[in-house]
């Protein structure tokens, strides 16, 4: 694995969350990737429990985009601002910002990725 594929893995990684494709994105990570997302009691880990992790995520949305603002390259790993935006089942529209940091692995998956952003307020703005 290149430093120069590294965005290329991420890519994959919010497309599929834009994709609402919950196999997809957990496909991005290594068969027991790793995911500490913030409002998870435990870090998420294997394809499994991402998928679980993400299929209730997207279940809140009819639509969502991502939008990777500012990538960030050192080496192997890789620091993402993104912008979320996207409406709800009940038609709200929510608007969240985060950072992700992402460790890939020799085989061009994301090993471990730590989550930055408030889902809390996420929700509270598809609640109204």
């Amino acid at each position: 694995m290149t430093s120069e594929n590294v965005p290329a893995v991420v890519a994959r990684y919010f497309s599929a969350i834009g994709e609402m494709d919950p196999d997809a994105w957990a496909a991005c990570f290594a068969e027991q990737g790793t995911s500490y997302e913030p409002g998870s009691p435990t870090p998420l880990q294997g394809h499994a429990a991402l998928r679980q992790f993400l299929a209730g995520v997207l279940g809140a949305f009819e639509k969502i985009t991502m939008t990777q603002d500012h990538v960030f390259l050192s080496g192997n790993r890789v620091a993402v601002k993104f912008t979320g935006r996207g409406t709800g089942k009940n038609g709200r529209a929510v608007v969240f910002e985060g950072i992700d940091v992402f460790e890939i692995n020799q085989e061009g998956k994301i090993q471990t990725m730590w989550g930055y952003w408030n889902p809390a307020a996420m929700m509270a703005q598809l609640q109204g």
